[in-house]
């Protein structure tokens, strides 16, 4: 099944496959030089201002006593490496005598 790419990564590769070397005229190599410039500049002004407007969406959110977009954390352990838990002691069977009392 393909996975379908983001807008971004399909006009980034969209980008690296046009090869100014292949126009003759040195003015349209130039052209197209100046406009894949533009394109990348823009596409990474874009970039930032979509976080920088989240940002501020998740402050005004906050400000008005709503929840902001979920940070979404990994998997990965955090805190301690052992295990600190009394697991094993509550499992672990004790040596219990029962005193036995004999009747005569």
């Amino acid at each position: 099944m393909a996975q379908k790419q983001s807008p971004e990564k399909q006009v980034e590769a969209l980008l690296q496959t046009i090869d100014p070397s292949e126009f003759a005229d040195a003015s349209w190599r130039h052209t197209l030089s100046v406009l894949l410039n533009v394109i990348e500049q823009q596409q990474l002004q874009i970039k930032e201002l979509s976080e920088e407007n989240q940002k501020l969406r998740d402050e005004n959110n906050r400000l008005k006593g709503e929840q902001g977009k979920p940070e979404i954390k990994s998997n990965k352990p955090k805190g301690f490496k052992n295990n600190h838990s009394s697991e094993k002691e509550r499992h672990t069977p004790k040596n219990i005598r029962k005193v036995v009392k004999i009747r005569t």
